[in-house]
This record gives C-alpha cells, structure tokens and sequence, in this order.
C-alpha cells in the first residue's frame, strides 16, 4: 500500500452499525497491510462541533468583532489553537490517506464531522489564497468519503426525486477536500444498507473490503487545475481553456459545466 499512515475520521454513534463494520473492515485490510491506521471517533470523543473562540488559548486579537478564520490562523501560528484542534492536526500531519467514514444526513456530512472539517481545516494549517485546489496544502495526501445512504440509489440518480448524488457531492469533495488540495479518491458509498436484506449488506461490505485491498493503484477523481482560471478576472476559466473545451459535448466537471450537460459520474468515477 502506498499509503502508509492513514486515519479514518469516524461519525457514528453505535458500534453495531453498518458504518462501524465499514470502519473495523478498513482497520483490519490497511493494517493487514503494512498500514498504520489512526481512528478520530468523534463521538467517543465528544468531539465539539462549533468553531467559536473557545478554540483559542488566551486572548483573541478582536474580540468585538470576532472571526474565526483569522483568529485561529494567529492561534495556528502561535501554538494556542485548543488541544482538541491541535491532537487532530496532528493525526492529519502525518497521514498520508484520509478516509471519512459516516452515515449522510440531510444530503451532508454529520454535524459532528462538519465541525471536525470546520475546526481542524483551519486557515494557515489547511489551505491559504495562494494554497488551494490543486496548488492546495494537502496535495501529496488522498481523500476519500465513505458512507452510508437512507435512500436507494435510483433516488440519487439524474432522474431521481434527490437528485444526482455527482452534484451533492460536490461542495464536499471539490469545495472542502480538494480546496485543501487533497487528490480525491471516488467515493465509497453503501445504498441504503438499513433497507436490505443481511446477505445483500455483507456483499456490500465484501465489496469494500476487495476495494480497500486495491486502493493504492487508484487514479484520483479529475478537478479542473487551478492554472485554468485566471486570478486577474476573478479566477474566470481561461478563454484558451473555455474555447479548447467548446465543441465537447460535456462540461469540465460537474461544478465548472460551462453550461453544458454535466460529465458523468464526474464525482463518483475516476478517469471520467
């Protein structure tokens, strides 16, 4: 495995969960390995959710009108981000894949693992304006979500009532983890396990388990380089760029469409 420090980011409260048997499978195949695998279970942690002033040791440079991505990237700077934040950055630091395991709610991120995004991805530790998208800080680190569904797969579809799941995922994937530059592995997602019959669970988590045993000769999901856009026009994508892509029938990605029907399974497939 290519990866040799990895750390899975954990939001489930239950360890009889189908979520919990996705994570110990992934522990057991990384170790097995050759992996050294770190788990961040939010809820064993009673990790805190909100980013407020309290993340920060002493006193904040502006109290009266407190903003949090500045405040913590001067804590970040000066060693006084709150020992929580600090424990995860470290976790982060020195892995090399990062998989975040989780059940989605309301078409998202648990709460308690969006504040693990919002506290611990700080301004200055994760991302800066010159360092991001694919000049990002995480650059030589992969990514990747893996969750779980209430609904089935036909519902997330381009004709279903939720909607294509390429375009729900993508201000997670293009708009947390590869803004922090991370290469984005597809996403591992498990349709509606708690709407199956047990035989049918255990082929999916079989599935899982073959995945993880590959994941090293995995190609990223493909995002538009950040020297496409043009910083002097507002980050516009190059006329170059827009005319090079004209006569194709797709756009570039599913948020960067140009108008243009969405490219697809962009945010679900590699190499598309």
């Amino acid at each position: 495995m290519a990866a040799k420090k990895v750390l899975i980011v954990y939001a489930h409260q239950s360890s009889g969960s189908f979520n919990a048997a996705a994570k110990d499978a992934a522990v057991e195949i990384l170790t097995a390995q050759g992996c050294t695998v770190e788990v961040s279970d939010l809820y064993a942690l009673n990790f805190k959710a909100t980013a407020t002033a309290e993340d920060i040791i002493g006193e904040v440079k502006n109290a009266d009108h407190f903003r949090y991505a500045e405040e913590t990237k001067l804590a970040w700077e000066a060693g006084k981000l709150s020992a929580d934040i600090t424990e995860e950055q470290r976790k982060l630091t020195q892995a090399d894949l990062i998989i975040f395991q989780f059940p989605m709610y309301w078409f998202t991120v648990p709460a308690i693992m969006k504040g693990w995004m919002d506290r611990v991805l700080t301004l200055g530790y994760a991302y800066s304006q010159e360092k991001r998208y694919s000049q990002g800080i995480f650059k030589d680190k992969k990514a990747m979500l893996s969750f779980t569904t209430g609904s089935h797969e036909s519902m997330f579809s381009a004709n279903g009532i939720n909607g294509d799941m390429n375009v729900t995922l993508w201000p997670l994937q293009n708009g947390i983890l590869h803004y922090c530059g991370f290469q984005v592995l597809a996403p591992q997602i498990f349709w509606a396990p708690s709407h199956i019959p047990t035989e049918a669970r255990s082929t999916m988590l079989e599935g899982w388990r073959k995945r993880l045993q590959g994941l090293k000769a995995e190609e990223p999901l493909s995002f538009t380089p950040m020297d496409c856009f043009d910083r002097e026009k507002g980050f516009q994508l190059k006329p170059e760029v827009s005319e090079k892509h004209a006569a194709k029938e797709f756009g570039l990605t599913v948020g960067t469409h140009l108008g243009k029907p969405l490219p697809p399974n962009n945010q679900m497939k590699a190499g598309v």
